[in-house]
C-alpha cells in the first residue's frame, strides 16, 4: 500500500506574513524537511518583473526539492501574475487550468493535474476560492461539475487548497455531490491536536458512555414489562440518533500563521485511507507566510478489480469444493 505524504500551502506569493521580505528560501528548506510527495501550492507567483528574485517561483522551488510541476496562471498583473501549482515526485501526466473567477473583482482558478502513482491513476485539484460566499458556492459548483465530467468514480481524487471558508458551509456540498470526506474531520485523534479537536473527542466518548446506559436501561424495562412514559418513547429516536451520530471534528485553525484562528484551509480526499493530519506551527512556518501549512499522510488503497468485484467463477468454485471435500 502506498502511502502519499501530502503538503497544502497558500505562501503568499513567495513573501513573509507582513510581506516585508522574500521567504523563498526558509519555504524551500522547510518543505525539502518535510519530504512530501505532493505539494498543493496557493498564490505562487508565476512571473514579477519588479521584484526579480521574486520571479519564477514554480520552477524555481520545483528545482530545489527535485519534483515535478505544474503551474497553473490566475491573476494577471502588468508586471506580475499568480495563481496555483502542483509539485509531485511522481510524473505529472496532464494538467488543465480552469477559470473559475465568479466577477471582476477577484481571479480565481483551479489547476487539474492527474499523477501517476504506481499503476493508479490520481487527480489533483488545486484550489483558491474567493472570499465572498455567494461566489464560493459558485466556484465549488463549477468544481463539482468539472469532476463528476472528468474524472471516473473508482479512480483516487484530492483536493486541497485555501478554501476560504471560514463560515464551514462548503463541506455537504462536496460529500453530497462526491462523496469525498474532509480530511481532518475523519483522520485519527493526536494528542498534539488544537484543543477544540479535543472537546468533541471527550463529547464523543460521552456520548458512547451515554447511549450503552440508556440502551441498557431500555433493556432492563422492557425484560420487567414496565412501559415508558409515551413522551420519552416518542423522543428516544431522536436521543438515540443525537448520540450515535456524535459531532465531526472541525476543520483545522490554519489563519492567521502566528496565531491560527480562522478555518480557512481544507484537503479533500477520495480512494484513499487517511493515516494522520496536522497543521504546521511555530517556527519556522509561522514567519514563512501568513497562513499556516497542512501535512497529511494517506494511504492509496487498491480498486476492487472487475473478477475480483464479481466473485469465483463456477469452475473455480467447484475446484473449491472439490479441494473441501477432499
Amino acid at each position: 500500500m502506498t502511502v502519499l505524504r501530502i503538503v497544502s500551502y497558500n505562501i503568499h506569493k513567495g513573501k513573509t506574513a507582513l510581506g516585508r521580505r522574500s521567504s523563498l528560501l526558509e519555504l524551500s528548506a522547510g518543505l525539502s524537511g518535510l519530504k512530501a510527495d505532493l505539494v498543493f501550492l496557493q498564490e505562487i507567483q508565476g512571473r514579477n518583473e519588479r521584484e526579480h528574485h521574486l520571479h519564477a517561483q514554480p520552477a524555481l522551488l520545483a528545482g530545489h526539492l527535485h519534483m515535478e510541476v505544474a503551474y497553473g496562471c490566475n491573476a494577471i498583473r502588468k508586471k506580475t501574475d499568480h495563481g496555483n501549482a502542483l509539485l509531485s515526485k511522481y510524473a505529472i501526466i496532464d494538467h488543465e487550468n480552469e477559470d473559475i473567477s465568479d466577477h471582476k473583482l477577484e481571479q480565481r482558478g483551479v489547476l487539474h493535474a492527474q499523477v501517476s502513482v504506481g499503476d493508479q491513476r490520481v487527480h489533483c485539484f488545486v484550489v483558491h476560492l474567493g472570499l465572498f460566499n455567494v461566489s464560493r458556492i459558485r466556484q465549488v459548483m463549477a468544481i463539482i461539475e468539472r469532476i463528476k465530467r472528468l474524472v471516473p468514480e473508482d479512480e483516487p481524487l484530492i483536493i486541497a487548497g485555501d478554501f476560504n471558508d471560514w463560515n464551514e458551509k462548503l463541506a455537504p456540498y462536496f460529500a453530497q455531490e462526491l462523496g469525498v470526506q474532509e480530511v481532518f474531520a475523519n483522520t485519527p485523534l493526536r494528542l498534539d491536536d488544537e484543543l477544540p479537536r479535543m472537546k468533541v473527542s471527550f463529547k464523543r466518548l460521552w456520548n458512547t458512555f451515554s447511549f450503552r446506559k440508556l440502551m441498557e436501561t431500555e433493556k432492563m424495562l422492557r425484560y420487567q414489562r414496565i412501559k415508558m412514559p409515551e413522551i420519552s418513547l416518542k423522543a428516544l429516536p431522536k436521543v438515540l440518533k443525537h448520540l450515535q451520530d456524535p459531532e465531526e471534528l472541525p476543520p483545522p485553525r490554519t489563519f492567521p500563521a502566528a496565531f491560527p484562528w480562522l478555518r480557512l484551509d481544507r484537503m479533500y480526499q477520495r480512494g484513499f485511507e487517511i493515516r494522520s493530519a496536522q497543521v504546521l506551527k511555530g517556527r519556522p512556518w509561522n514567519k514563512i507566510s501568513d497562513h499556516a501549512p497542512i501535512c497529511v499522510e494517506l494511504a492509496l488503497v487498491k480498486p476492487q478489480t472487475v473478477a475480483e468485484a464479481a466473485g469465483p467463477t463456477v469452475v473455480e468454485t467447484s475446484r473449491m469444493v472439490e479441494t473441501v471435500s477432499a
